[in-house]
């Protein structure tokens, strides 16, 4: 059985829930499917306020006030804050706990 052939269990609970949809917003930053800007934006607005604004989130949602408010006189390409979104994300990815990790 593949990946992509795995029955997905959804979390039990809100937060649960909340945290599955940061892992899986998170991966899809990571893997080019989701917009660097776009995805650490629904991170902010719609799972990290929910969560209460956890640390482990921090990074990304700064991300996501960083992009959205680029501006090409910074001195910072837009490619580079998206390479450092794609980044955050990868680093939050690798500190997710092994009993989530296979949901």
């Amino acid at each position: 059985m593949t990946r992509d052939d795995a029955p997905f269990h959804p979390p039990a609970g809100r937060r649960a829930t909340k945290w599955a949809m940061a892992y899986w917003v998170a991966g899809q930053i990571v893997d080019g499917t989701l917009d660097p800007a776009t995805g650490t934006h629904l991170l902010c607005t719609d799972i990290a306020y929910a969560l209460g604004d956890p640390e482990q989130l921090e990074p990304l949602v700064h991300c996501a006030h960083i992009l959205n408010g680029w501006e090409e006189s910074w001195g910072a390409s837009l490619e580079e804050l998206n390479r450092d979104a794609v980044e955050a994300a990868k680093q939050f990815l690798s500190k997710r706990p092994a009993t989530e990790a296979g949901n």
